[in-house]
């Protein structure tokens, strides 16, 4: 499992520091994917849906982050990585004392859930975005439908809480 916890962590880092450009995910996704994680632990939600929509809002809070510092001319060697790391240890790591993550008999696959969760949202949110402006550049420089910046790296979350719903269930 601790493979699994490795390749999801690098998987994140690389999509996240080999963009050549920030593309900033609009406002809209990041207010869904920060109401997605409130009403998910509000319901009851198991932790691994939770980390889905979790590490889907810190991928958008970095993107817009390294957009800001973009527009403003802030630019130093690092401050993708530094921008990365410090959104994961400030939202992550307060988490483990206040008894949300690291709990024993809360794990699946071995990992704590809302980690396992938020590694999986992280890389899949990503992939969604990349591939709307991929789409985006072919079709030039249009989107092919309306909202279509917002579905593209939603849709993914909603597929993989409907998959761990599941997987979950059973």
């Amino acid at each position: 499992m601790r493979k699994l916890a490795k390749t999801l962590s690098l998987s994140t880092a690389i999509i996240l520091l080999f963009i050549k450009q920030a593309f900033a995910i609009c406002p809209i996704c990041t207010i869904v994917v920060g109401a997605g994680v409130g009403l998910s632990h509000w319901l009851g939600i198991d932790d691994t849906i939770t980390g889905v929509w979790l590490g889907g809002f810190i991928v958008s809070l970095i993107i817009w982050t390294v957009s800001w510092c973009n527009k403003k001319n802030i630019r130093f060697k690092g401050r993708k990585i530094l921008i990365t790391l410090s959104y994961y240890l400030i939202i992550i790591l307060p988490l483990y004392p206040m008894g949300i993550m690291g709990h024993p008999l809360n794990k699946l696959w071995g990992m704590d859930k809302l980690l396992l969760g938020t590694l999986i949202g992280s890389v899949f949110f990503s992939l969604g975005g990349i591939l709307y402006f991929e789409m985006k550049k072919r079709n030039n420089g249009h989107a092919h439908y309306p909202f279509e910046k917002v579905v593209m790296p939603v849709l993914p979350l909603v597929i993989l809480s409907v998959i761990f719903y599941f997987i979950i269930r059973v």
